[in-house]
């Protein structure tokens, strides 16, 4: 059953589907609904999925019928059972093993693969959504055809929720990594860092794995005092955003800060500060100033601090 739940403001949250899972190990009705005309499915190719364009010259999620689909699909591929949208099932097929499927074959001249992360804000956002769901559990797919237990073979099973190894009868399913990501707030300013890496003047939200045995709120007040020396009084949250790379749940949170002096690590960041919110303000307006870059409205980071610009 499909929940209505307030709409999340990130990318890649949303979906339109019923994940309907108590038909995964239902062989008979997962044949039925294969064969079905009315069933979509979303060929990915290299973790990208297919891309078409509409009237209007933008690109949309390429869904195909099963006339299409089963030509492209190899021994041993992929197939996962995404849900269920309006009785319509979706799945996603992996096509990984063909050299390229838009050069000939049944997707010849019809449309083109492309990474989700660089498309994700121009597609439907629900259809931005199921292309990360199916990403993350084919990549979790590619990476886990081996046993963690005893070396031997796994093999797909429950429509793509689980590996099988039938060497050791030991189940696999496919896992999230929790990762926090926080905005540290001082009065009218908040901290952002950067790495090196970054392009000169950018600027982000601290963030970090959490670890095992860790809460929410213990790991953003780690990983604040570990990158950046500050100490946290109070943590509240804010939302979340699925992050298919590979496969993480990014928990966005404010947090006020108990200190201010900053101390960097000098490993994870080259550089933190506080920005007062004008600042941040007159960057977000003007998408990026000499002094203050931000990520794009893709990420969590963006949004959060967004949120808090208008909070005033």
């Amino acid at each position: 059953m499909s929940l209505v739940l307030p709409k999340n403001p990130n990318v890649f949250a949303n979906s339109p589907l019923d994940r309907a899972a108590h038909l995964r190990t239902n062989q008979e009705w997962l044949a039925s609904a294969f064969a079905d005309k009315r069933s979509l499915f979303i060929p990915v190719w290299k973790l990208m999925p297919f891309l078409i364009k509409n009237r209007e010259g933008k690109r949309e999620a390429g869904w195909v019928t099963a006339e299409l689909a089963l030509p492209l699909m190899r021994p041993g591929a992929v197939t996962v059972f995404l849900g269920l949208h309006k009785d319509c099932a979706h799945f996603a097929i992996d096509i990984s093993g063909l050299s390229d499927p838009t050069a000939d074959g049944a997707l010849a001249g019809l449309g083109e693969f492309a990474d989700l992360r660089m498309v994700a804000e121009e597609i439907d956002i629900g259809d931005a959504a199921i292309l990360a769901q199916a990403k993350s559990i084919i990549d979790w797919h590619q990476r886990h055809g081996f046993c963690a237990n005893c070396g031997g073979q796994t093999e797909s099973a429950e429509a793509g929720y689980k590996r099988y190894c039938e060497t050791c009868n030991t189940e696999h399913f496919p896992r999230t990594d929790p990762v926090v990501i926080m905005l540290a707030l001082n009065g009218d300013s908040c901290l952002l860092g950067r790495q090196a890496k970054w392009p000169n003047g950018f600027y982000s939200a601290l963030a970090g794995f959490i670890e095992p045995g860790e809460s929410i709120e213990e790991a953003v007040a780690r990983e604040l005092q570990e990158e950046a020396g500050i100490k946290t009084a109070e943590v509240l949250f804010f939302s979340t955003q699925p992050w298919p790379y590979p496969s993480s749940l990014m928990i966005g949170c404010f947090a006020r800060a108990a200190s201010t002096e900053i101390t960097i690590d000098g490993n994870e960041l080259s550089d933190a500060q506080w920005f007062p919110r004008a600042k941040v303000r007159e960057a977000l307006l003007k998408k990026g100033t000499p002094e203050l870059r931000l990520p794009p409205p893709l990420a969590i980071a963006h949004q959060l601090v967004k949120s808090w610009v208008e909070q005033e």
